[in-house]
């Protein structure tokens, strides 16, 4: 659990403007399910505003404060850890706090306990509860191999030093974690954060330590590229873990002489969008691969094979001759696979077969069957949230029913926690609610110090937006829903059609067709997401799905319109290929996505899911956009604003050491561009 991850400059900017406890009490009921007591929301009003004071006007102002955090398999919850860096180690630096308003305490017989004025019952030792959270951090497991100086405190900043003289008598605890303060010795204390943090952001160490948490996983794709082959790309926290256990047990027990090797297993990974999913499948692919065995990554994304493939190019361990397509098992591989990895498994199509191949080439039973066949243990990675296109028939009875027929009887997962959009659960609820997904009515979205949402006013201030963090460095691109006629480029030129027009606003679409490279640089539709030069198109669901980027600007088209308190969803038209131009043109407004079935409640649920991915494909911030005027209306009613100083993760709201990472990035991008400049790269089957 984590309510709050700000710098303390930041906390008070929202305190300042009423927003810091409305949005704690609304992260608590989604945690604890309950309200926070009125006692609980005084304590954050006084002690958490008096801290976030204190270091302010220490110069300390860009320390950041864990709020509320209690780590997995931690009994209790840390009321501040704070996260810098030390000045002498240079080690990531944590400091957990315990914050009390007593004003006075009194021993009791019991040497771990004191009795506090107000309180019928004695009270724990305040140390007791920052020792756990220590100890915790003390263990060389928890923090996986990361350097940390940490310590323990308690702040009673309502008291003297005799009025709780109980707590430092003799029989009790002491240590790294017993350290006592109070507003005599206010002082002192601001001496210890200044003897084990340096006055610069605490935001890179930060970051650290929601990855050795769990609570935020760099973007799935970045991680890769930045792991070096190394088994620690991905963090795997409790339900991954076990996901990865078991299938690595079933792996183990049927290459075993007394294992049944025979036997097949089957693993249905189910989750939402950022829960993980793909970062089970890669560490298991990484490990067998690594200890010698057959292991296929197979994905019915044409997009995300390819980003996949780009990045299996640079890694120690995993080739691009181990990533397939679900159309790649017609033919039962011999041997049998030890492990086949069926990821976006929604994916999967009733038959395997493509328009331009003879009938003898194509499958002669489900495509799940096939995949089924092909090893001895197949995992299927799945959101049927996402399931978009008329003839994408995965689900999980498909895979159930599937395994049945096969003997064996499929192990269920469901993933809960969110990796994707900062990790920020309250966003990924919101988006569920926000579109009527969920069935729940939809709040305002209020910035949470995990995830940014801002309602763009024209969409070329989206666009602005987007140009800038990825000139800067950061990872960005368009995308839109399916409401304008997608054509091909033109033969002779290699350009590309400006298809979506507002206005006198007007961009193509990423790329269709075989060619490696377009007039002004544009990739092919299968590097859209991943080359640099794709930040001038615009993508859809088809070309985002299964990416991620730091920024993404999301354009809702007149597919999905809001009229007073419900969603409107409308099928649109597009003409014929003009003789002349060989170009279609949209006739009329909405959806033009040809996949998408004539069953109005069908198609309103696809459209839904569509555009769920789209607003989940953000690490930091989403920019929203409606072509709908009385749509966007709304959308600027569910989203309070957020002040440009600060709060905006833009680069330059970065600090420093991280504007210097991202302007790294920028460079590698641009010097990658010139390299690959020269060049052609050979498309595969499934490019397009």
């Amino acid at each position: 659990m984590l309510l709050l991850q700000l710098s303390a400059r930041r906390l008070l900017k929202l305190h300042d403007r009423n927003r810091l406890l409305s949005h704690m009490a609304a992260r608590w009921v989604r945690f604890k399910g309950n309200p926070a007591s009125d006692s609980e929301q005084e304590a954050w009003r006084e002690s958490l505003v008096r801290l976030a004071e204190e270091l302010v006007d220490a110069g300390h102002g860009e320390l950041h404060m864990f709020v509320e955090c209690q780590p997995e398999g931690v009994e209790g919850a840390a009321d501040v850890i704070l996260v810098g860096v030390h000045p002498e180690t240079g080690q990531d630096s944590l400091l957990v706090i315990e914050l009390k308003r007593w004003g006075s305490v009194e021993a009791t017989e019991n040497p771990g306990k004191v009795a506090v004025p107000g309180f019928r019952r004695p009270k724990k030792h305040p140390s007791a509860q920052v020792g756990k959270i220590v100890d915790f951090f003390a263990s060389d497991d928890s923090m996986n191999g990361l350097s940390v100086s940490y310590a323990g405190l308690t702040y009673l900043h309502n008291a003297t030093e005799d009025s709780v003289l109980p707590l430092l008598a003799a029989g009790t605890s002491k240590g790294a974690h017993s350290f006592y303060f109070t507003d005599d010795t206010r002082l002192d204390l601001l001496e210890e954060v200044r003897d084990r943090f340096q006055q610069e952001s605490g935001a890179p160490a930060a970051g650290r330590l929601l990855k050795r948490l769990g609570l935020q996983n760099a973007p799935l794709l970045e991680a890769m590229a930045l792991s070096e082959g190394a088994d620690t790309a991905f963090t795997l926290r409790g339900e991954q873990r076990s996901v990865w256990r078991d299938v690595k047990r079933a792996v183990d027990r049927g290459r075993s002489p007394s294992g049944g090797g025979s036997e097949r297993s089957v693993f249905l990974v189910r989750g939402g969008a950022g829960t993980g999913k793909s970062a089970i499948g890669l560490q298991l692919l990484r490990h067998f691969t690594a200890v010698g065995l057959t292991a296929r990554y197979a994905t019915g994304s044409i997009a995300f094979h390819a980003a996949l493939e780009k990045l299996f190019q640079r890694d120690g361990i995993l080739s691009t001759g181990q990533l397939a397509h679900f159309l790649s098992f017609v033919e039962r591989p011999v041997p049998v696979l030890d492990l086949l990895i069926c990821d976006e498994a929604h994916r999967m199509r009733e038959v395997s077969k493509l328009q331009y191949w003879p009938p003898e080439r194509h499958g002669k039973q489900p495509q799940v069957d096939e995949l089924i066949q092909a090893a001895r243990v197949t995992v299927f990675l799945l959101d049927e949230n996402q399931s978009l296109r008329r003839g994408e028939v995965g689900s999980s009875q498909l895979v159930v029913e599937a395994a049945q027929r096969h003997g064996a009887t499929p192990e269920i997962y469901d993933l809960h926690t969110e990796f994707r959009c900062g990790g920020s659960e309250g966003y990924r609820q919101w988006v569920l609610d926000l579109l009527g997904i969920s069935g729940e009515v939809p709040h305002v979205w209020e910035w949470d110090g995990l995830m940014h949402v801002e309602v763009a006013d024209a969409v070329e201030d989206l666009e602005r937006v987007v140009r800038e963090e990825q000139r800067d460095g950061a990872t960005a691109r368009m995308v839109a829903g399916f409401c304008w006629p997608w054509n091909e480029p033109d033969e002779k030129t290699r350009e590309l059609p400006l298809d979506v027009k507002l206005g006198e606003w007007r961009r193509p679409w990423n790329a269709k067709g075989t060619l490696s490279r377009h007039a002004n640089g544009e990739p092919p539709a299968a590097l859209w997401g991943v080359d640099s030069e794709g930040v001038g198109q615009v993508g859809c669901v088809y070309t985002a799905q299964g990416l991620e980027w730091d920024w993404c600007g999301v354009i809702l088209g007149d597919d999905m319109v809001r009229r007073g308190d419900v969603w409107h969803f409308k099928k649109g038209k597009v003409s014929g290929k003009d003789e002349e131009t060989g170009l279609r043109k949209l006739l009329k407004p909405g959806s033009v996505d040809p996949g998408l079935p004539s069953d109005p409640d069908e198609f309103a649920r696809r459209i839904r899911n569509a555009y769920h991915v789209l607003l989940t494909r953000a690490s930091s911030a989403t920019v929203i956009y409606s072509v709908d005027p009385e749509t966007q209306r709304y959308l600027k009613k569910m989203v309070a604003p957020v002040d440009e100083e600060g709060l905006r993760p833009t680069s330059a709201a970065l600090p420093a050491e991280q504007r210097f990472v991202r302007k790294l990035r920028a460079h590698a991008a641009e010097q990658n561009q010139q390299r690959g400049a020269s060049g052609s790269r050979q498309l595969g089957l499934f490019d397009s």
